[in-house]
């Protein structure tokens, strides 16, 4: 098995050289640093990386902590952050803490016991544990998508303002039963958004009727069951907002399964576009979260708090765009609504 010192002989250049430009310790010049990589594809040489980490106390990798299998969103998500994790170096630690507090609590202790470099939380409803372990061994850490505590780097969508624009665009066409199928309970986003939502109620002089805020969890199918008692109101909505793209899925199940049209018979709005939004009848009308730069964001803070712990913590809402397509109804003429 080739070594360094190999690399080094056919590059003609010293073993410290060869180990700054593999581990972008310091500046190289341009044709020292190309001898080099081809030195080490000529020797067919692979770094040992494990002994790397013994030698810096760095493993070149980060931890990332979040319910990706669960929410389409979060896999969007996670391809930014790895992007731009490679382009600095680093590889990934993906575990999925199902939403889960005692599990994330489980995974985060085990990331920190594969010696990752900095972690990247989206957190639970009840992150604390976590959060105290992360803090007492001072690992550093970037909140993704959940901001909760601005004493940390944490990076993620502005969703009360977004939510308000929804509802009011929808008041705007003359709707005043509006309903909200709202996430998972006690999530920083949930929270927000049902913030959102009764603003844009009051904004719009519209009362706040408990029976048109219900609780999707996040999940398809507990959305579909929602949107179906909703609609078996006495007096159903004429609009609903669903606070994320699992949630459509599920409300766009219940209104085919009982035959109501969108946006014909109800208007239809959400939170999180999807690549094929666009694409079917009716199209729909949603806030897009911008996915890879909150990604992006998150790993250069992170990047950045490894490199200077003492750093002013910095808290980043990215404001979402408004999609206008079909489903809210706009094509069709304006009437009053009861």
């Amino acid at each position: 098995m080739a070594t360094m010192a190999d690399v080094a002989r056919l590059a003609g250049v010293s073993i410290a050289t060869v180990s700054h430009v593999l581990n972008g310790t310091r500046t190289v010049r341009p044709e020292t640093r190309a001898q080099v990589l081809d030195a080490v594809r000529v020797a067919d040489y692979t770094p040992n990386t494990v002994a790397q980490s013994l030698a810096t106390a760095r493993t070149r990798t980060i931890g990332l902590a979040l319910s990706a299998i669960s929410n389409p969103y979060f896999g969007e998500l996670l391809h930014a952050v790895e992007s731009e994790a490679a382009k600095a170096g680093y590889t990934l630690l993906l575990v999925d803490p199902h939403e889960d507090p005692d599990l994330e609590d489980t995974v985060v202790r085990k990331l920190h016991a594969r010696r990752v470099d900095g972690v990247l939380l989206a957190p639970s409803a009840d992150p604390g544990e976590a959060l105290e372990y992360l803090t007492n061994r001072a690992v550093p850490t970037v909140l993704i998508d959940r901001l909760i505590d601005d004493r940390m780097d944490q990076v993620g969508t502005e969703n009360v303002e977004a939510v308000a624009g929804l509802v009011g665009h929808l008041a705007e066409r003359g709707h005043r039963r509006i309903a909200l199928v709202a996430g998972h309970p006690g999530l920083a986003t949930t929270v927000e958004r049902v913030e959102g939502y009764e603003r844009g109620l009051s904004r719009h002089g519209l009362a706040k009727d408990p029976a048109l805020l219900v609780d999707g969890h996040s999940d398809a199918d507990l959305a579909r069951a929602a949107v179906q008692r909703l609609l078996d109101l006495d007096r159903p909505p004429t609009a609903i907002v669903t606070g994320n793209n699992s949630m459509t899925i599920g409300a766009m199940q219940a209104l085919r399964d009982a035959k109501v049209e969108v946006p014909r018979d109800i208007a239809l709005v959400a939170f999180d576009d999807f690549p094929w939004a666009d694409l079917f009848a009716p199209r729909l009308t949603v806030v897009a979260q911008p996915f890879d730069r909150i990604g992006r964001e998150a790993v250069r803070l992170l990047l950045r708090r490894m490199a200077d712990p003492s750093a002013t913590p910095t808290t980043t809402r990215m404001t979402p765009g408004f999609v206008h397509r079909d489903s809210c109804g706009c094509g069709l003429p304006a009437a009053a609504r009861p």
